[in-house]
């Protein structure tokens, strides 16, 4: 792997070893932020099941003010520690070692919004189904107070599963789709949205 543009552009990254892990492929990653090439100079990143970090990386490389990598894997927080330390990164950065459900409910409970995430990225174990689901239910609901205004969240995903079209506060709005795999992003309801009658969901 390595990061396609930016201050760290060419850098070659790491990935953990196995299956268990699969890192964000060049190509997909060059899709995604050729949609939030706006959002990122400056932005507040959440990278969730962070892996190797590459889309974390690839975002501090473009400009991102503050990238939180959140992941539980013995494996991949290695990975990830050495590849923020071959990129010579120690500012602007914060590793969650642990769970995302767990990072989601702290980050709720100390009231985040003060800093507030402008892009939030998933990218689950595809076999872990649920865990887009619980994942999404936090976002869109007990933690959407850690999203700052106008946020943007994304996940990456089967090409064939199927997300909701909405969790909470959060509505899908766009969907891209890569070879095997997809992208779905959802943007944060205004309150006016929320309470619209459900034809307009």
């Amino acid at each position: 792997m390595r990061i396609i543009a930016g201050l760290y552009r060419s850098r070659t990254l790491a990935a953990p070893p196995g299956l268990s892990t699969r890192p964000t492929s060049d190509r997909l990653r060059e899709t995604l932020f050729n949609v939030l090439v706006s959002r990122i100079p400056g932005a507040a990143f959440l990278d969730l099941y962070a892996g190797s970090g590459a889309v974390g990386l690839e975002a501090l490389s473009r400009g991102a003010a503050h990238v939180t990598f959140v992941e539980r894997a013995p494996a991949a927080l290695k990975v990830l520690r050495g590849n923020l330390a071959r990129l010579g990164i120690r500012d602007g950065v914060r590793v969650h070692a642990g769970s995302v459900g767990a990072f989601l409910r702290s980050a709720a409970a100390r009231g985040e919004k003060r800093e507030g995430y402008d892009v939030v990225f998933l990218d689950p174990p595809y076999d872990a189904a649920e865990e887009y689901e619980a994942t999404f239910r936090l976002l869109g609901g007990d933690a959407q107070g850690i999203l700052g205004s106008g946020a943007l969240a994304v996940a990456e995903h089967r090409r064939k599963q199927v997300l909701d079209e909405q969790y909470g506060s959060l509505k899908r709005t766009r969907r891209l789709e890569q070879g095997d795999a997809a992208l779905s992003f959802f943007a944060v309801l205004s309150t006016a949205q929320e309470r619209a009658p459900s034809d307009l969901r």
